[in-house]
């Protein structure tokens, strides 16, 4: 349902985001969008203090840019989508009254189809060692040459992890061209455009990334680490397993959208959904 947006509710977000650190939390909510998210995460990943968080997070739900909900003893925090949506709106249907190039030249076509070809896809994760490689490797065998699929790290190591490597290796996947990048890779002039990314893991949607040309299509897959697993070498391989699996049933999902018949903003709302889907998954 489309919220209408007041001249009062355009003055309380827009206060409330002319703070530095309010500004922060929500634009790391938005980039965890749709995926509720615990306070300790955005205290780590900005590193604020509990009680400086509670402050900006009220001051972000009073605004009615930011929702709270309950799970048993738990708070989470998710940006509100109808509003945030409302209130672009609000400024471009404002800002364009009888100006229309002012808006046009900056807002891409989002009622346009997706284009009916070879979509190029990356993946990105903190090491680009296990949960990002499987994704690139995932896509690029169940992608039925509809997909160019790359992976990449923040802060990726030198090699790739053996489990990972052993465990695609035994479900019939090529390994020999996978290797750990630094998302930099990706970000030169002459890199490929990508039509979509997306994280696997809470590190990387953290991450101060900045924006990809293009305007690419994003979701948010966070999965724990398999790398981080402890216990016998048994339970460590089926740490790795459980991660795979996730991954392939979603990517599975992905590859099954009909994305030529959809405009952009339809797309986006379906790669939202199946991460929405994927949060009532149990590994």
């Amino acid at each position: 349902m489309e919220k209408i947006i007041s001249d009062l509710d355009a003055t309380r977000a827009f206060a409330a985001l002319g703070h530095a650190g309010r500004l922060a939390v929500f634009r790391l909510l938005m980039r965890f969008a749709p995926r509720p998210v615990r306070p300790t995460e955005i205290a780590t990943a900005l590193d604020l203090r509990p009680s400086t968080l509670s402050s900006y997070l009220a001051d972000l739900v009073a605004a009615g840019l930011v929702q709270v909900t309950r799970d048993g003893r738990s708070l989470h925090y998710a940006v509100a989508m109808a509003e945030c949506e409302g209130l672009v709106r609000y400024l471009v249907e404002d800002c364009c009254r009888g100006r229309p190039a002012i808006c046009s030249a900056h807002t891409p076509p989002m009622e346009a189809k997706m284009p009916d070809r070879v979509y190029n896809v990356l993946f990105i994760c903190s090491g680009n060692s296990a949960r990002s490689i499987f994704a690139e490797a995932l896509l690029r065998d169940l992608g039925a040459g509809r997909f160019t699929a790359w992976s990449a790290g923040t802060r990726p190591g030198s090699a790739l992890n053996p489990f990972a490597v052993d465990l695609l290796a035994r479900n019939g996947h090529a390994t020999d061209g996978l290797r750990a990048k630094h998302l930099s890779e990706f970000q030169a002039p002459d890199a490929p455009v990508m039509d979509f990314v997306f994280t696997v893991c809470d590190t990387a949607a953290a991450e101060e990334c900045p924006p990809w040309p293009g305007q690419p299509i994003t979701g948010h897959w966070g999965l724990p680490d398999p790398v981080q697993a402890q216990g016998t070498q048994a339970e460590k391989a089926l740490a790795f397993a459980r991660t795979y699996a996730a991954l392939r049933h979603r990517i599975a999902a992905f590859v099954a959208l009909p994305l030529s018949s959809l405009d952009r903003m339809s797309a986006q709302q379906a790669v939202d959904d199946l991460d929405r889907n994927a949060l009532q998954e149990v590994l």
